[in-house]
């Protein structure tokens, strides 16, 4: 089966070649945040992995200056999409007041320069979702309409425990890490690639596209090759610069535009 995805906003054209004899590669990423730059580099290192599935866990806008672009990538190559924080507040799903000075004065310019198609569309999508081989939720599957943070071994055990699949993905923390329980032992790691285990339950946080907060500047995001039985987090360099000046340009915040280079 041949799939050609029309190039957008520099994201070449692809030919994506399904081979059937092997098992499925996931590409799955988080917090974009309306940084294009970023958003192209990581599909593009992700093409050539030739991923059978794109899987986006939210927070598409919010903070940078290419929202609808943004958006409209997410729509063309990640059917499979779950809601952000950012992405609920630009169309009045949720408070904005818990946000901080510089989110919301991003929020709002974001929302007045959505449409109307792009609000439906954020306003279409569930906070959650499973299949029979992943989880999926910005926050945490307790209570995913209140966007908590998974930081600790007490909120990450109570995810796998409830979660109907072996392994879970997460965001919004912007901070890529794996959170593993063996025999009731609670484990957390950065490496950049752990080797699934059958007697192991697994939660992933795949950072951040367009905003890291892990040190490392980097875009980032994961793939899952079920046939090697691994899970990559990957880093893609992209032009900082470029977005930096884009955010600037838009009269939005500086401070959301210096973090970008220390990945903070």
């Amino acid at each position: 089966m041949v799939r050609r995805y029309r190039g957008i906003q520099g994201f070449p054209d692809k030919v994506l070649v399904k081979d059937r004899r092997k098992r499925m590669k996931y590409a799955i990423f988080s917090d974009m945040h309306g940084n294009l730059e970023a958003y192209e580099s990581v599909l593009n290192d992700a093409a050539k992995e030739n991923p059978d599935k794109y899987f986006c866990i939210g927070d598409i806008i919010g903070y940078g200056a290419n929202p609808n672009e943004c958006l409209e990538m997410t729509k063309n190559l990640a059917p499979v999409t779950v809601c952000g924080n950012h992405d609920w507040a630009s169309v009045e799903l949720t408070s904005i007041d818990y946000f901080n000075e510089y989110a919301r004065q991003a929020l709002f310019w974001t929302s007045c320069g959505l449409t109307g198609e792009d609000k439906d569309y954020i306003r279409s999508l569930h906070l959650t979702y499973a299949d029979d081989d992943l989880t999926m939720v910005h926050g945490t599957w307790m209570r995913p309409e209140n966007f908590d943070y998974v930081f600790d071994f007490q909120t990450a055990s109570r995810m796998t425990k409830m979660i109907p699949t072996k392994i879970g993905f997460i965001g919004h923390s912007h901070v890529a890490g794996a959170f593993f329980v063996r025999d009731g032992r609670q484990e957390y790691s950065v490496q950049p690639k752990i080797e699934i285990e059958r007697d192991r339950s697994y939660l992933i946080n795949v950072g951040s596209v367009g905003q890291p907060r892990d040190g490392d500047r980097r875009a980032s995001y994961c793939i899952w090759d079920k046939d090697k039985g691994t899970i990559e987090t990957r880093r893609v360099e992209y032009d900082i610069e470029k977005a930096k000046k884009k955010i600037i340009k838009a009269g939005l915040p500086r401070f959301l535009a210096t973090r970008l280079s220390e990945g903070r």
